[in-house]
């Protein structure tokens, strides 16, 4: 049995846990502690900050999932302003074993132990996802996440992506002049300009000027009720062109990944539009690939509803390398 800390780091929030690896490989969680980034000046202070919270010595191994790159010297947040150096990690730390992965890495590997009543049925055939293949992972979230799952004869590999910093590609008029838009405002519109949680604002905006509406400016979450509750028609049309892009995307990336296995849909914003996304356009867009549109009709596509797949998929990343 091997006692770890488990780490899941976003642009927003870094979620702590002590989790445990079992001799039969199966992973327990403690409490989960959620402590904002920019409340804390590096992830070492955080660290300490939530030894403190539990009242405890930390274990000497440990799972970190960023939200970010995590090869070269330094890594640095893509959406936060912390600065991660993996050769300082056990000194600075105090860790002998560790792994370091990405955090949509972490949430494939979560995929990989989650069982299926924690995957949501969103379209496609209502079955389980593929044991053989690749599944696709696609989470927005602060930024859009994008990772692999492949499994063959009982090994998993995870494929970790920056997926969500591809070109936007518009499918219809009104795209195209939401395109326009954004491009007065971005050198260069990613899909992450519009399938994140910021990326409705961008949605909304964009629509606003097209209408010629003069739209206050609000912050993100209030934006995103309004969209969900359906008060503001024009909140709600962001929305649905929100789950229209995100259809688009998550099967362009099926079709790049050669995810016949599967698709499922993570994130916090993910989870956030679980309800809206089957009475949507999502599984129009997802389809229709021209040729590949029968074919893309046999990919189950799944929600993730575990409650913390990233601290899950950071210890399995864990038991991966150093329990097997």
């Amino acid at each position: 049995m091997t006692e770890l800390v488990a780490v899941d780091i976003g642009g927003t929030n870094a979620r702590f846990t002590i989790a445990t690896v079992r001799d039969d490989g199966s992973i327990d969680m403690g409490e989960v502690v959620t402590l904002p980034t920019h409340a804390y000046a590096s992830l070492r202070s955080a660290w300490e900050a939530f030894a403190e919270k539990i009242g405890r010595p930390l274990p000497d191994a440990g799972a970190i999932a960023i939200a970010a790159p995590v090869d070269g010297s330094v890594i640095k947040l893509t959406n936060s302003p912390w600065v991660i150096r993996p050769s300082l990690i056990p000194s600075v730390l105090g860790l002998e074993r560790y792994t370091l992965i990405n955090d949509f890495g972490a949430v494939a590997y979560a995929v990989s132990r989650v069982q299926d009543k924690d995957l949501r049925h969103l379209c496609g055939p209502d079955e389980p996802l593929g044991k053989e293949g690749t599944i696709s992972v696609v989470g927005p979230g602060t930024g859009l996440g994008v990772a692999q799952l492949h499994r063959h004869n009982g090994q998993i590999t995870v494929v970790e992506t920056e997926g969500g910093h591809i070109d936007f590609a518009p499918l219809d008029k009104l795209e195209d002049q939401i395109l326009e838009r954004l491009r007065q405002r971005y050198r260069r519109v990613s899909i992450e300009r519009l399938v994140s949680g910021p990326g409705l604002s961008n949605i909304y905006e964009a629509l606003a000027a097209i209408e010629g509406r003069i739209v206050p400016v609000g912050d993100d979450k209030e934006l995103w009720k309004l969209a969900l509750s359906g008060e503001d028609i024009l909140a709600a049309a962001a929305l649905d062109r929100f789950c229209l892009t995100l259809g688009a995307v998550a099967g362009d990336l099926a079709l790049a990944h050669g995810a016949w296995s599967g698709t499922v849909i993570a994130g916090g914003v993910g989870a956030r539009v679980a309800d809206h996304l089957p009475i949507s356009g999502f599984a129009g867009r997802y389809m229709a690939k021209g040729r590949f549109e029968a074919r893309m009709a046999r990919i189950p596509v799944k929600l993730i509803t575990h409650e913390q797949p990233g601290l899950l998929g950071a210890a399995a990343a864990f038991a991966e390398k150093h329990c097997r």
